[in-house]
C-alpha cells in the first residue's frame, strides 16, 4: 500500500521555520522513534538520555539540536526545540478518524437544546434540556451533555465523557474518553452522630484549548466555580476537587490529586502522583516533582519543589526508618549536650 503522505524536508522545513542539514530533496512518508525508524522515517532527539541511540539509527532524517548535527548519519532538521518541532510536524501524520458532522439516529436530544452548524454527535449520545453546543463541536457516542451546560466551537467531547448540569467549556476543548466534570464536591458537615451534605450549588468552568484526560474527575464548585483557565493541560485520572481554580497554560500530569478550593498559578507543572492540599496558593511557574505531597503554600513564582522518597532496597529502608525511630531521642540527647556544654 502506498504511504498517504509524502512531504520532503525542504516542504517541511519551509512550513516550520526550521533549517535542512543534507538533502532538502529527501522524502518523508512517516515518523518514528529513533530506534525503530526506516529510512523514509523523520524522528527527533530532543532528550540527552536518547544521544546514544542517534548514530545507531535507521531513520531517514531526524529533528534536533545544531549541537547534535556532526553526530547525525541521516539528513536533519535543526530547532531550537526539536520537541515542539517533531509535535507540530506529527499533526501532518495524524489519520486518525474523525466523526462526519451528523447525528446518530439513537442520540437523545431535548428539543429545548441548541446545536450549532456542522456538528456531531453520535450513538446514544445524551444533550440534555437548554445545553448549548457550538460549531463544529463533536460530541461522541455515549456522551452526556447534561442540562444546561454550554459546549463552545471546535471541541471534541470523549465517548462516555459526562459534563454535569450547567458546565461551561470555551473554545477548541478536548476531553477524553470517560471523564465527568461537574460531579458533586466532596461537601460533607457533620452533625453530632451522622453526616450531612453540603449542596454543591457552583458548576464547572473550562477556559479556551484546555485538554481533559481520560476518566479524570473535575468537581462543581460549593457555593462558586470550579475553573481551569485557558490552556491548562490535565492528564489521565486527575481529581480535581470543588473550587479550585488552576491559572492559565498550567499542566498536571496523571494521578493527581488537588484538594478543595487549592488555587493554582499560572504555567505550573505538577508532575505525576502528586498530592496538593486545599485552601493553599502555588505561585505561578512553579514545578513539582513527581510523588510529591504539598501541604503548604508556594509563594516564590519558578519554585521547584520535591519531596518524595524514591524506592530503594528494602533493607536500606528499613535501616533508615530505624534511625527516623529514634530522631527524636537523638535530638533531645543533641539538645541536653549543648546545655551541658554552655554550662562548663
Amino acid at each position: 500500500m502506498a504511504p498517504k503522505h509524502h512531504y520532503t524536508l525542504d516542504e517541511l522545513a519551509g512550513q516550520f521555520a526550521l533549517d535542512v542539514h543534507g538533502d532538502a530533496s529527501k522524502e518523508i512518508t512517516g515518523i518514528g522513534t529513533l530506534k525503530t525508524s526506516g529510512p523514509d522515517d523523520l524522528s527527533f532527539l530532543a532528550n540527552a538520555a536518547y544521544r546514544s541511540q542517534l548514530q545507531q539509527t535507521g531513520a531517514g532524517a531526524v529533528i534536533l539540536r545544531q549541537e547534535d548535527v556532526e553526530a547525525c548519519p541521516a539528513h536533519c532538521l535543526v530547532a531550537a526545540d526539536p520537541y515542539l518541532a517533531f509535535a507540530r510536524i506529527a499533526k501532518l501524520f495524524d489519520d486518525r478518524p474523525r466523526p462526519r458532522a451528523e447525528i446518530h439516529d439513537t442520540a437523545a436530544i431535548d428539543s429545548t437544546a441548541v446545536l450549532g452548524d456542522g456538528i456531531s454527535v453520535g450513538a446514544r449520545a445524551v444533550i440534555g434540556p437548554g445545553a448549548r453546543v457550538g460549531d463544529g463541536s463533536m460530541v461522541e457516542a455515549g456522551a452526556v451533555i447534561a442540562a444546561g451546560a454550554r459546549v463552545g466551537a471546535a471541541c471534541r467531547i470523549g465517548p462516555n465523557v459526562t459534563l454535569m448540569d450547567g458546565v461551561r467549556l470555551g473554545d477548541r476543548v478536548v476531553i477524553h474518553p470517560g471523564a465527568v466534570i461537574g460531579a458533586d464536591g466532596f461537601g460533607l458537615a457533620f452533625a453530632k452522630d451522622h453526616w450531612e451534605k453540603v449542596p454543591q450549588l457552583g458548576s464547572v468552568v473550562i477556559g479556551d484549548d484546555c485538554e481533559i484526560g481520560a476518566n479524570t474527575t473535575i468537581d462543581r464548585g460549593a457555593i462558586e466555580d470550579t475553573i481551569l483557565e485557558q490552556d491548562v493541560r490535565v492528564d489521565n485520572l486527575v481529581q480535581i476537587a470543588h473550587n479550585v481554580t488552576i491559572g492559565a497554560h498550567s499542566a498536571i500530569a496523571g494521578c493527581t490529586g488537588i484538594a478543595g478550593s487549592a488555587r493554582i498559578g499560572r504555567y505550573v507543572l505538577i508532575a505525576g502522583g502528586c498530592g496538593i492540599s486545599g485552601h493553599i496558593d502555588i505561585a505561578d511557574r512553579v514545578t513539582i516533582a513527581a510523588d510529591s505531597t504539598v501541604m503548604k503554600s508556594i509563594t516564590e513564582p519558578g519554585a521547584t519543589w520535591s519531596a518524595n522518597v524514591p524506592a530503594r532496597p528494602i533493607r536500606d529502608w528499613q535501616r533508615n526508618m530505624a534511625h527516623l525511630n529514634r530522631i527524636d531521642r537523638l535530638a533531645r540527647r543533641v539538645r541536653e549536650l549543648e546545655q551541658n556544654n554552655g554550662k562548663s
